[in-house]
């Protein structure tokens, strides 16, 4: 593992380790996404979640983060992130972020994804739809040889051709043995600019999009963030590794729970 101006590189044998957290991290999220549903709350989908983890030999990475008090984040409708579980029952046309920590041997695995609950209107699933592409946009810019602000380019391009705003206060971030490493990865940038991407870089890249204005706030708990107009927000996020042979997602929730994925 190699430090290069701040950027931890991992080996190849790390990022397989990386994997491996994101692996039960994916069957978590998958979990949850399939326990949505009009009437569940979110603390209930924390409880399972805690369970499941540990019951695959992980550890919640956000249990007592900073004094987090729960296992996921679970951000309702105009809240963008770091939302508490709640015993408030989730409504029909409600949608639901949820965004969740596994560490396991030492490493960790981070990702998120927004959820329509019941059916939900057309405003808000193109926001899902579009936040989603933009996540798999800078994804596809994520290859050695590029830099940093080609993949907070594509995010920024594919969220705001479709009229919705990049949350410029919040970003993603650089991740390994700690949940928060070098880089910051933007959500907006300019192509070609900031560090270059190399081989072993493993970024948690997560678009943080607002239906309204790009302006939030956070709340009297100093965790919880909203949008400033009441917007609805969306967040969709994956641990990827800059390999040799490409941007390999390490948080595959996108995949069937049989599905291998190349790397």
């Amino acid at each position: 593992m190699n430090n290069r101006g701040g950027i931890i590189l991992k080996t190849p044998a790390q990022i397989d380790a990386m994997a491996a957290a994101g692996a039960v991290h994916a069957e978590c999220l998958r979990m949850l996404r399939d326990m949505c549903a009009p009437g569940v709350t979110t603390a209930s989908l924390d409880e399972a979640a805690e369970e499941f983890i540990r019951s695959k030999g992980g550890v919640p990475s956000f249990k007592g983060y900073h004094g987090f008090p729960a296992s996921i984040c679970a951000s309702p409708n105009t809240m963008v992130v770091h939302g508490f579980p709640s015993k408030d029952p989730l409504e029909e046309g409600d949608i639901l972020s949820i965004d969740v920590g596994v560490t396991l041997d030492g490493w960790v695995a981070d990702g998120a994804i927004t959820v329509g609950i019941g059916e939900i209107d057309q405003e808000a699933s193109r926001l899902l739809e579009v936040t989603e592409a933009s996540l798999f946009a800078a994804v596809d810019q994520a290859v050695v040889g590029n830099h940093l602000g080609d993949i907070s380019h594509a995010v920024q391009r594919t969220v705001e051709s479709a009229g919705f705003s990049i949350i410029r206060t919040l970003v993603g971030h650089g991740i390994g043995r700690n949940m928060h490493e070098d880089p910051q990865v933007p959500n907006y940038g300019e192509p070609g600019r900031g560090p270059a991407l190399r081989a072993g870089m493993v970024l948690a890249i997560e678009p943080m999009v607002n239906v309204g204005g790009p302006e939030v706030y956070v709340a009297e708990d100093d965790w919880q963030v909203f949008s400033s107009d009441d917007s609805l927000a969306a967040h969709f996020e994956f641990t990827v590794a800059i390999t040799d042979a490409g941007p390999r997602i390490l948080t595959p929730w996108h995949l069937p729970a049989t599905a291998t994925v190349a790397g």
